[in-house]
């Protein structure tokens, strides 16, 4: 599909696998390419699988930008903050398949998505930006209020703290870890079980769910990119 990601479609299930030879950072390439695999999937397909390759689903936002100049900034965040809503609020069921580590951006795809499946091994999940001089934006903590154990919230974004696999399924990054063994045929699984689900319903139930938190993260993200 691109030099970012790789877009397949198979009996009714796209998946859209994240692949730029280095960290999948978020970059403006990379998120216009996973908005545009979304998009296909919307028109084509009954379930849309995220995943990376093996050993990592995504490092978060460009580094390289963020440090940059402050116009780069606002564009890449504006279209990360885009897509993840794109995410959250898709018609259609969107299964994560972290195939490895997801920091920063990756966890809070990981959020955005409606059922998370990772991969077990010594990877982290987390959001790490307060421990490399970054800190959260308004939206990104309302994905985090949504999805984690309201326990460990203060630990997951103002204490950096990563999460094994495992734990990150406690936490609420993940849904679940799956061995290495059984983790493709788990994806699989769970791609069958929402392609049975009613489509219109299932669509229906997601925007009444998460529409006003939707709300919330667009009126942060305004405030922000203002610079209130």
């Amino acid at each position: 599909m691109s030099e970012f990601v790789d877009y397949r479609l198979e009996n009714g299930i796209a998946t859209v696998a994240m692949d730029d030879g280095k960290a999948n950072a978020w970059g403006v390439g990379m998120t216009a390419a996973l908005s545009e695999g979304l998009d296909r999937a919307g028109e084509e397909a009954d379930v849309v699988v995220i995943t990376g390759r093996s050993g990592l689903l995504c490092g978060g936002f460009d580094l390289k930008v963020i440090r940059g100049p402050a116009a780069g900034v606002r564009e890449m965040v504006t279209a990360g903050a885009e897509l993840a809503l794109k995410t959250y609020m898709h018609p259609q069921p969107v299964i994560m398949a972290c195939t490895g580590h997801a920091v920063a951006a990756g966890a809070l795809f990981l959020l955005a998505a409606d059922y998370r499946v990772g991969v077990s091994g010594d990877f982290k999940i987390g959001l790490n930006e307060t421990s490399i001089g970054l800190s959260l934006p308004t939206w990104a903590l309302e994905l985090t209020r949504d999805r984690l154990d309201n326990r460990m919230l203060n630990r997951a974004t103002m204490g950096a703290e990563l999460f094994s696999p495992e734990r990150a399924a406690e936490v609420g990054y993940l849904d679940e870890a799956v061995s290495p063994d059984g983790f493709q045929a788990r994806v699989a699984e769970l791609a069958a079980a929402y392609q049975k689900l009613d489509r219109d319903g299932y669509a229906t139930v997601k925007r009444r769910l998460r529409g006003a938190r939707t709300t919330l993260v667009r009126d942060g993200l305004a405030a922000e990119m203002a610079g209130g």
